[in-house]
């Protein structure tokens, strides 16, 4: 949703209708998920939890919620069907923080929760719980007499978790801020114990972020030590070369068990990268990069590069090939560089800006080909193109510089220099 969009309190959302893109239920919303954060600040709404048709209760995360909306929530259509756990980070907003007892900072006075109030931030597909409705006086949600009233969330206390608080739920929120690489770099210097407290309190997809950056030690023991279906959530939420990595390191048997159990489609693309040498284009290569057909306009391709979950190397270009768009492609027309997208009208043809003279890469290219062919050519991405033509990914900068650096490169605190440099 945009910036300004509406507050939407949570009551009016429960036993909403989810439906998918095509406009098929999903199910209903039976309660939503956040996350406490210390001090005052405003909660971080994680997602919903679905009840499906076969009335399993599963987790939809903000992420792949497109619209919200009193009545009906939209998703992306891509859900996972497995039931929902909660973690020791999460609360139940209707569950847990309704008809509760808290205190108004002004005046010492305590009130009763009768509703919460969500929106979404500007320029972000982040949600928080910003407003708090509450009544005065003694008595639960069925009490009728007291002053009822809508306050910030810092304007009241006994919600956000204490400063003081030792459980990796206190850690966690301490870190939230913490750019991906950074975190990696704090939690690679916890003991093993601590190590394994946060990474489980942490959600899938930060995780999935964190596990990216850490030195492959790290990784198999923090996978090693969760659940063998959480373990397969993050793999799924991991970029698919960064998970095909890390399974390449576990033993058969346990990387036939996770991809078993990760999503069809996603087990897929992680096979398909696995089958290629490690050093090579195909090992080095995303099998995710924006991918458009040629009757796509100037503005699709701009909406694209816009994804606040893409990486700037990704969004460096988009690849125009004939459909089937997702990987591997139909037939790889050409590149579209981001420089050229704003030079011309919204409503032009990206067929027409094509850059078809740069020769695609193939995928047995070797590592070192593949550097000098960036370096070369002054790019931060090269398509992966096999010998009928399909585009198969896209290999980026930050993956040659992964496998160029010395191995124990995760390991240096070269990033707290640099901060003070």
């Amino acid at each position: 949703m945009a910036a300004g969009a509406p507050r939407i309190f949570v009551s009016h959302l429960s036993g909403s209708q989810v439906f998918d893109p095509n406009g098929d239920q999903v199910g209903r919303v039976r309660d939503l998920v956040a996350m406490l954060r210390v001090g005052r600040r405003p909660p971080r709404l994680l997602g919903m939890v679905v009840e499906v048709l076969s009335r399993r209760r599963i987790f939809v995360p903000m992420t792949r919620i497109t619209g919200v909306e009193s009545g009906q929530v939209i998703t992306t259509g891509v859900v996972n069907m497995r039931r929902f756990e909660q973690r020791p980070t999460e609360r139940l907003v209707l569950g847990e923080l309704l008809d509760r007892r808290v205190t108004l900072v002004e005046t010492g006075e305590q009130v009763t929760v009768l509703d919460v109030a969500i929106q979404q931030l500007p320029a972000r597909r982040d949600w928080e719980i910003d407003r708090v409705f509450v009544r005065k006086g003694k008595g639960g949600v069925l009490t009728r007499k007291g002053e009822t009233m809508t306050v910030e969330w810092s304007a009241v206390t006994g919600f956000s978790l204490e400063e003081d608080a030792q459980g990796a739920e206190s850690l966690v929120a301490t870190f939230e801020r913490m750019r991906p690489a950074d975190l990696a770099n704090v939690l690679h210097h916890l003991s093993p114990k601590r190590r394994a407290e946060v990474a489980a309190a942490l959600d899938d997809d930060r995780l999935a972020d964190v596990l990216e950056e850490l030195p492959e030690d790290d990784q198999i023991e923090i996978l090693g030590k969760l659940k063998e279906e959480r373990a397969a959530d993050v793999l799924e939420a991991m970029d698919p070369d960064d998970a095909a990595d890390l399974l390449s390191e576990l033993p058969e048997e346990d990387k036939e068990r996770l991809l078993t159990l990760m999503r069809p489609d996603d087990a897929a693309d992680v096979r398909r990268l696995m089958s290629y040498e490690e050093r090579t284009a195909g090992g080095l290569m995303t099998t995710e990069p924006i991918v458009l057909r040629p009757d796509s306009t100037v503005a699709d391709a701009l909406a694209r590069v816009r994804q606040q979950d893409l990486s700037p190397a990704l969004a460096a270009q988009v690849y125009v090939c004939r459909p089937p768009d997702e990987t591997p492609t139909g037939k790889f027309l050409g590149t579209v560089h981001f420089q050229r997208l704003l030079r011309d009208p919204p409503f032009t043809l990206v067929s027409a800006l094509v850059d078809n003279e740069l020769p695609p890469l193939a995928p047995d290219t070797p590592l070192p080909a593949v550097t000098g062919y960036l370096a070369a050519y002054n790019l931060v991405a090269a398509p992966v193109v096999d010998e009928s033509g399909s585009l198969l990914g896209a290999v980026t900068v930050d993956d040659v510089l992964d496998h160029l650096l010395p191995e124990d490169w995760r390991e240096t605190d070269f990033l707290t220099g640099a901060a003070h440099g």
